[in-house]
């Protein structure tokens, strides 16, 4: 179920977070995944592998680990070069390639990576600073703080090559696949699919599209009509392809694709289950698409999952266990120890969870084994021996997002670990690269933004004053969450050894699953995070009001302390104006200044934004030739109206600073350019970036942002300010003749 925190997503190399992250199962996800305090049993869940200790004899899964490579130093930081604009080039034509036609020909993507742009750097140096902490907590010196202990362990069982390349993963595997070989009968379905929720991330993975998780997604949020309350939520899920478009559609892409999906299930069981031949783990991968197929028939689209009061369906446990009678609800509560404390349970597409009990009945106790096996695999895939790995490589990140080649493995350990431990890692990424000068004039920026959104409100004539009063309340009580948390979360209670990387991997998942369940029944704990510090990225949560940057986006290309206000509220700046104007898109502003999803508009003003919005909604319905398909604006429509209003609310409070130092926008300085100028072209600077064909087509169809050039040229396009920056005549693409305008 989607949970409405609302990500700038930053790209390249947080959509690679997000989006390869999550279809991959290499990267980490930035939400909160699903959650108390107590770790499944070793002789209950499907655990990573026996207690034996695997022999040291050769494996015939063995592959021969490459000697160790110094990784090399992180690239260079980006910051903002106005010698890198293309002067040869019109502005007024096509805006983003003026400002990024140059650094992305002398930047071509990596082969490791499916997108490369101006942070991308960035990305590296994060992870470097992160690698270089587990590398010393490695070092045991018998009185390591319990932090430095939990991601030393974890990096030296992930970086363990040896041991993981000598173990064939249906030995790793052997405990889960026996447990669900137990399986006797429908009735099991519940307790399997517990055991796998506590075992593998993901159990919640609220966003536009699914959860994707086995068979369904369960976790906890806020209520949506009483946001000071934590309620259960149970989501639709099942699916391994991005979402139920991949599955439903019927262009030649699409059916390439679901082929070669099928494809790889197959060559997945084959190398994860014991006796399955290529003839068994072809008939078992068609098993597998049809039950999915059918899952995803049954799921809500990702257009109508962005409107709260879709998913705003209050149930009992007596509702819920009506509309699948068959799936053992009360067995599957209690062996994730979900507390019985929930007012009701918000399920997020009750018309799914019918349909799933006919499923339930349809496909045979041997049909939901080989499903469950397929999910236990592919839920374990990164974590196991090279040969599972490139497979699963293969098709998620080579085949849907078009990689040449994998990362290498000390950056894969650094995104799992920051999933699993990010707030330990945290604490070092802070120390190492977040001085507090930075998050002062970052706090500083912040108000500047959110006085100009202020103005705005009392300016704008579309809006009548009881509307503006509440808004303005809204507006008021955002909470601005800078760089970390105030309190770091405790880890004492889980179990990492550098014995085992997917045991580690198994104990951090049953961790979070029941810290995340624990809270149910129980006050909104307004502080906590849902990205740790090193995430580059940012968002918005309309249900606790909050704005959160982490410290890892305050870094240059987006935040440079070198650089003056122009260059800073021209990217970061921007950033800020697009999280607060979350709070005000068109989903945003149906949630009140508590949390609460309430109507505070008088009806002429709802029906004034609608119009505005409709806007913004069919200028980004295109057709996106470079991707193969067509966008649908009503997907990205609060991306989009972020965006525009971000930029806007960073030139008005640039504009005010600079003018309380008596400077002007528009004056020429030394180097040729105008401030105004050096805003919009510091705002795409920091947007320049190439993706890969097949990340983008992914992007265009299932991710609620735009991809970077429209993101760049629809926004300029709708602002007289960037016209007059310019000198951009009527006519010219960057002057549209319908201007949209939410704020």
């Amino acid at each position: 179920m989607r949970v409405f925190r609302l990500a700038i997503v930053m790209v390249p190399v947080c959509l690679v977070l997000g989006v390869v992250g999550v279809y991959s199962q290499t990267t980490p996800s930035t939400q909160d995944t699903p959650p108390s305090q107590t770790t499944t049993s070793p002789q209950t869940a499907p655990s990573s592998q026996t207690a034996s200790t695997p022999e040291k004899k050769a494996s015939p899964w063995a592959v021969k680990p490459k000697p160790p490579v110094p990784p090399p130093p992180p690239p260079k930081l980006e910051h903002f070069d106005l010698s890198e604009i293309d002067k040869t080039l019109d502005p007024c034509q096509d805006f983003y390639q003026y400002a990024c036609s140059k650094w992305n020909a002398a930047n071509p993507i990596p082969a490791d990576q499916v997108a490369w742009g101006t942070g991308s750097g960035l990305q590296y140096w994060n992870e470097s600073v992160l690698r270089d902490a587990m590398q010393k907590a490695r070092k045991d010196t018998g009185n390591r703080p319990d932090y430095e202990q939990k991601i030393g362990d974890y990096w030296a069982a992930c970086m363990d090559e040896e041991t993981i390349e000598g173990t064939p993963p249906t030995r790793v595997l052997d405990a889960g696949m026996n447990y669900i070989d137990r399986m006797k009968s429908k009735s099991d379905l519940a307790d399997q699919v517990a055991h796998i929720h506590l075992a593998i991330p993901g159990a919640w993975q609220g966003d536009d599209n699914q959860t994707r998780a086995v068979l369904l997604g369960f976790g906890q949020q806020q209520a949506y009509d009483d946001a000071s309350k934590v309620v259960a939520s149970i989501d639709q899920g099942g699916l391994g392809l991005p979402n139920r478009d991949f599955y439903l559609k019927d262009d030649d892409k699409t059916k390439e694709i679901l082929s070669k999906y099928e494809a790889h299930i197959a060559e997945m069981l084959v190398l994860g289950v014991s006796a399955e031949d290529a003839d068994q783990g072809a008939a078992d991968a068609k098993t597998v698409i049809a039950i999915e197929t059918a899952l995803a028939q049954a799921q809500m689209d990702n257009v109508a999952r962005r409107d709260p009061k879709n998913l705003n369906n209050k149930m009992s446990l007596k509702q819920v266990e009506k509309l699948t009678p068959s799936f053992d609800w009360k067995t599957y509560l209690e062996i994730v120890q979900a507390p019985s404390s929930s007012p009701y349970y918000l399920v997020s597409s009750p018309k799914f969870f019918s349909s799933l009990e006919s499923l339930i009945q349809q496909y045979s106790v041997d049909d939901w084994k080989m499903y469950l096996r397929w999910h236990l695999i592919h839920g374990s895939a990164p974590y196991l021996n090279r040969p599972v790995v490139d497979n699963n490589w293969d098709f998620y990140a080579h085949t849907l997002m078009g990689a040449k080649e994998q990362l290498p493995r000390w950056r894969r350990c650094v995104r799992t670990a920051d999933r699993d431990l990010g707030m330990a890692l945290g604490q070092a990424y802070v120390a190492a690269a977040f001085p507090p000068e930075s998050k002062q004039r970052t706090v500083d920026m912040v108000h500047d933004i959110e006085g100009a959104l202020d103005r705005d409100i009392t300016d704008i004539d579309w809006m009548q004053p009881p509307t503006k009063a509440q808004a303005k309340v809204k507006l008021h009580a955002i909470e601005d969450k800078i760089g970390y948390p105030d309190h770091w979360r405790d880890y004492s209670s889980v179990k990492i050894t550098p014995k085992s990387y997917l045991e580690n991997v198994h104990e951090a998942t049953a961790f979070e699953f029941h810290r995340q369940l624990s809270k149910i029944g129980k006050p909104v704990d307004r502080s906590e995070w849902t990205m740790t510090p090193p995430t580059i990225n940012a968002y918005y949560d309309p249900q606790l009001n909050t704005i959160n940057f982490p410290a890892g986006i305050l870094q240059p290309p987006y935040f440079d302390t070198t650089m003056d206000n122009p260059v800073n509220y021209g990217a970061i700046g921007m950033v800020i104006g697009h999280e607060i104007t979350h709070g005000f898109d068109d989903q945003g502003r149906k949630f009140d200044a508590k949390g609460n999803l309430r109507d505070w508009w008088t009806p002429e003003d709802a029906k004034a934004y609608d119009q505005r919005a409709q806007c913004i909604a069919d200028e980004y319905t295109e057709e996106i030739p470079e991707a193969g398909v067509k966008q649908n604006g009503h997907l990205t429509q609060g991306e989009d109206t972020a965006d525009n209003g971000g930029l806007r609310l960073a030139l008005m409070a640039v504009d005010k600073k600079l003018q309380s130092e008596s400077k002007s926008l528009d004056a020429q300085e030394p180097d040729g350019w105008t401030p105004r100028q050096k805003f919009f072209l510091s705002y795409g600077y920091s947007w320049c970036e190439e993706l890969r064909p097949e990340m983008m087509r992914t992007i265009v169809l299932t991710n609620p942002h735009s991809i970077s050039k429209y993101r760049v040229n629809n926004v300029v396009s709708n602002m007289p300010e960037f016209q007059q920056a310019f000198s951009c005549k009527p006519g010219t693409p960057m002057v549209r003749a319908k201007q949209c305008r939410v704020w």
